[in-house]
């Protein structure tokens, strides 16, 4: 099998997600000796080539305008658009992230294609990709194929393994001018605001802890963070800990808020109402601390401490300080 793979890399603050290298990872795999092509936008796009030809690729279409250095629909639609119209690519990946979820339903619709979209698991079987994506809030899984025509899809964060880097890979560099005029640009970011603080992304993050409304108080959230500090992990919350105004919602982890799957994840004081559950049943390994021994939440928890959080928590921190020499 011989195919000619596109990606599309997803960009934060100048620097590649590391979704783009799973991506990266799939695409390898897809295109076997075929020809694997990554798109970067941005004036800072440049930069990135080096690093995309140590995770597997083979030309690096960069468009180096200023006015994509932030991610706006009509800006990477028409940038996009015209990059799968030169490199008419077999496949086409990128990650299922807040830009692929807004951006690849637009390509699809405009170019007549079919989108598997929010895939946990890509294989290759005689010489086809098989996608696998969960449904039904994550209680099942559908396998998707392809039959005909361009393969379409998005790779959900943390769930296929990057390649080893290779340094001593090198890739084709192609620049694409692309015009984006005021009748194009409807839309122009002036300023982003982050409401969180500067750390691990969420949606990203190997290690996350969680907070319900067991939390009690915004105080208690401070507790968490120093836990995640020390496992080099991010903080996360349920809706109700939202509502509650312990926590902003750019934490929220759950259907209506952002899908995690970490390799480790402590959820404390969450119920596991299925809203929740839907959005880190992934996890790979996941501990749950509740004082409630019929919570819901420990119908899924690999592993369960019965005991107010309170105390457990503030054990586990000064454990861990000692373990990593951090008293």
């Amino acid at each position: 099998m011989s195919k000619n793979v596109l990606v599309l890399a997803d960009v934060r603050d100048q620097a590649l997600r590391n979704v783009t290298l799973e991506c990266l990872a799939v695409a390898r795999a897809l295109a076997e000796d075929g020809k694997v092509t990554v798109a970067v936008f941005g004036s800072f796009a440049s930069n990135l080539v080096e690093k995309l030809a140590q995770y597997g690729a083979d030309r690096v279409v960069i468009v180096p305008n200023a006015q994509l250095d932030q991610y706006t629909t009509d800006g990477y639609f028409q940038a996009f658009k015209q990059v799968i119209d030169q490199v008419e690519p077999d496949a086409i990946f990128t990650g299922h992230t807040a830009v692929g979820r807004d951006l690849c339903p637009r390509i699809a619709a405009r170019l007549g294609l079919g989108l598997i979209s929010d895939c946990t698991k890509v294989e290759v079987v005689d010489g086809q990709a098989v996608f696998t994506r969960p449904i039904y809030s994550g209680k099942a899984f559908a396998k998707k194929v392809v039959k005909e025509g361009t393969v379409f899809a998005t790779i959900r964060p943390n769930n296929i393994a990057a390649l080893s880097p290779d340094s001593s890979r090198t890739a084709e560099v192609k620049e694409m001018q692309v015009a984006l005029g005021e009748d194009v640009l409807r839309t122009v970011v002036k300023e982003i605001v982050r409401k969180t603080t500067d750390g691990v992304d969420l949606s990203e993050a190997r290690v996350v802890i969680a907070g319900g409304r067991g939390m009690k108080s915004a105080d208690g959230f401070a507790m968490l963070q120093e836990l995640a500090d020390l496992l080099g992990g991010a903080v996360g919350a349920s809706r109700a800990a939202c509502d509650a105004e312990y926590c902003d919602y750019s934490l929220q982890i759950g259907q209506t808020g952002k899908v995690v799957t970490p390799d480790l994840y402590i959820a404390c004081g969450i119920s596991g109402a299925i809203q929740h559950v839907a959005g880190m049943s992934n996890s790979k390994v996941i501990v749950a601390i509740n004082k409630d021994p019929e919570a819901e939440i420990f119908q899924i928890a690999d592993y369960g401490i019965v005991a107010d959080l309170f105390q457990v928590v503030p054990l586990l921190i000064q454990e861990l300080k000692q373990v990593l020499g951090k008293q």
